[in-house]
């Protein structure tokens, strides 16, 4: 690897960084066809990636978990089902062509984007109210001299993380669709399956699948999406690993770029008005679709 070529493999892990801590997802599926961009071996490109994403995306699950955004139980269910999904497909990597695959996940993700952007979710009162409240209160202190909040704005603070939370829950407990635990077991497992068998964490399908199969809220799908990619990855590298697939300088570089923006990404997300950021994913979605049917 050249010195041009580590710099812009760095780059391009700030790049992952930053959309990955946004969108709800580890990168490395964004990483492979741009490591391929700058040259490096194929393989290389594909597996390399994996392990280099799951420090960013751990950071910016707990960005999302300080805001008490995360659903345990879609966080454990899939731990449990799309770990030996991902072990299987990643054994089965080296027995398929993926090119097929590839061009499926392409345009799943394709019309996922698409579905955003023409029918985004309706946003509740409670949320909205929430919403508005911290955005009133970030402005407000970044315009302050002093760096200590009122005791009124502790209390109201305070008691609207306390609604929030409430909120959150009711959402989860009272809108789950119908048949959810075999929604829930048949995305871990289908995710699980592509995610090894593609050498990535499966965040670009996680979150869409979350938001839309689940009908989780999009913030809540983009915290289970980053928790589950960061563990799904693990299996998947140590496979990867000793198939002889990973390049350790390049994921040490795309790790250099991309850990300190998925915490920015992650914080912009959390402040950004859910419409706003329903419709940003799916221009995001649709991009990130054409770029994999150009690229399979």
């Amino acid at each position: 690897m050249s010195p041009l070529q580590a710099v812009e493999t760095s780059g391009i892990g700030v790049l992952i960084g930053l959309l990955g801590g946004l969108f709800g997802k580890g990168g490395s599926a964004v990483a492979t066809p741009l490591l391929r961009l700058i040259g490096l071996p194929a393989f290389v490109s594909v597996a390399s990636p994996l392990p280099a994403t799951t420090p960013g995306t751990l950071v910016a699950a707990a960005a999302y978990w300080h805001e008490h955004l995360i659903d345990w139980e879609v966080v454990n269910w899939s731990m449990s089902v799309g770990i030996p999904s991902t072990i299987a497909g990643a054994w089965m990597s080296k027995l398929t062509g993926g090119n097929f695959l590839l061009i499926l996940t392409a345009l799943l993700v394709l019309g996922f984007g698409i579905s955003f952007l023409a029918k985004p979710a309706e946003v509740s009162d409670a949320t909205a109210v929430i919403a508005a409240h911290r955005e009133k209160t970030a402005v407000e202190h970044a315009a302050a001299s002093s760096g200590m909040p009122k005791q009124a704005d502790r209390s109201m603070n305070t008691a609207l993380a306390t609604m929030e939370t409430e909120h959150n829950m009711e959402q989860d407990g009272a809108q789950r669709p119908s048949y959810w635990h075999l929604r829930l077991v048949s995305v871990a497992i289908s995710v699980g399956l592509i995610s090894g068998l593609l050498a990535n964490s499966g965040g670009f399908l996680l979150a869409p699948l979350y938001a839309k199969f689940l009908k989780l809220p999009l913030k809540t799908a983009f915290a289970c999406s980053l928790l589950v990619a960061a563990v799904l990855s693990l299996p998947g590298t140590i496979v990867h690993w000793y198939l002889g697939h990973i390049s350790w300088s390049v994921a040490g570089l795309v790790a250099l770029g991309s850990v300190p923006l998925s915490y920015l990404g992650a914080r912009l997300a959390i402040r950004t008005k859910a419409s706003s950021l329903e419709r940003l994913y799916g221009v995001a979605l649709t991009v990130l679709g054409v770029i994999f049917l150009f690229h399979h």
